[in-house]
């Protein structure tokens, strides 16, 4: 006899969500995971009701990964005119790299005006438009659903790069090598994916390689960069720099520590004059050298990342919050604020 099954039913996106400002927006702003599965992005909050001008954004975001300011406009309704004016003027406002549409439902208009932009624009700008849904399956909850509808052409965009070949090709393929020592050997999985794509959860962009620290902004870089070196960093990048400072010095005053524990000396990179800052370990290499020297190299950079993942791992939750209250002290601070409660 066969199983009885249950009927997928729609849910009317007004009886979980009555109010888009005040019951959707906060909803999303403590789901961006969920929306961000649907776009293939790692968002970050920055901010709600986030002001241009004498307008307010829905929800300002960060692509973690990149760094990419996101901005994400809320519709419960169909789309409209004004709203697709209200978005390009808040993509303009916050120099947003990635533009994200949410509504009830796209004319064919809409989608096609985003299609446009995406057609016209370099590849370093997107626009999603996104349908939300909710659904249930017999008497369950109801679930969000998120369906994107348009989306950047990714294809056509990589196929308009040059094909990687000579440095490029030496790079994906040592870091193809490396990828597979730590999955393989060490079930490594911390990261993310990015271009040319080599797993799906590593970001490598020709001459660095990417993982996720677990904590926004802040990750751990393998590199060659110019100078004939190899390196091996935390990398300490969010989109507010004195919160990256005060990080990066609540770390250093453990350094006697960090630099016995990791058994070696680090360069520790400070970089007032950038809003990013870095701790490293660094060796002679490039990746022109000879096979068994690259080898060598690829093994180091494995034993480095593994140790500073052990290292810098733990403290990372205590300096970090560290920094956020040094960083809530110099707001006060500069804003004049001196009422010690």
């Amino acid at each position: 006899m066969a199983q009885e099954l249950a009927r997928i039913e729609r849910v009317d996106i007004r009886e979980v969500w009555p109010y888009e400002a005040a019951n959707f927006t906060p909803w999303l702003a403590e789901h961006l995971s969920e929306l961000g599965e649907a776009l293939g992005l790692d968002l970050e909050l920055l901010s709600r009701e986030a002001p241009v001008g004498g307008f307010s954004l829905d929800i300002l975001a960060r692509d973690v990964v990149r760094g990419y300011p996101v901005v994400i406009e809320n519709q419960l309704e169909a789309t409209d005119h004004t709203h697709l004016g209200q978005l390009l003027t808040y993509a303009a406002g916050y120099d947003a790299n990635v533009v994200v549409w949410i509504a009830r439902e796209f004319s064919d208009e809409h989608r096609e005006a985003l299609d446009l932009l995406n057609r016209r624009t370099d590849e370093k700008s997107e626009f999603f438009g996104v349908v939300v849904e909710v659904w249930k399956i017999g008497d369950s909850r109801p679930a969000p659903h998120f369906r994107v509808v348009s989306a950047p052409n990714d294809w056509r965009k990589q196929n308009v790069r040059p094909a990687l070949t000579g440095k490029g090709e030496r790079y994906r393929k040592f870091f193809q090598a490396l990828v597979d020592v730590l999955r393989e050997n060490h079930r490594f999985t911390d990261g993310r994916k990015g271009s040319p794509q080599l797993s799906s959860r590593h970001w490598i962009d020709l001459n660095w390689c990417f993982f996720h620290s677990g904590y926004g902004g802040v990750g751990y870089n393998l590199s060659f960069p110019r100078g004939n070196k190899a390196r091996v960093e935390l990398y300490v990048g969010t989109g507010d720099k004195a919160f990256n400072k005060h990080l990066f010095d609540s770390l250093k005053e453990a350094r006697e520590g960090i630099e016995s524990e990791i058994e070696g000396s680090l360069e520790w990179e400070r970089l007032d004059d950038q809003k990013d800052s870095r701790i490293s370990a660094v060796r002679q290499g490039s990746i022109y050298d000879p096979p068994e020297t690259l080898e060598e190299i690829r093994g180091w950079m494995v034993e480095r990342l593994l140790a500073f993942k052990q290292t810098f791992g733990p403290r990372l939750d205590e300096s970090i919050r560290i920094a956020e209250h040094r960083a809530e002290e110099g707001s006060h601070a500069a804003s004049g604020d001196d009422d010690p409660s």
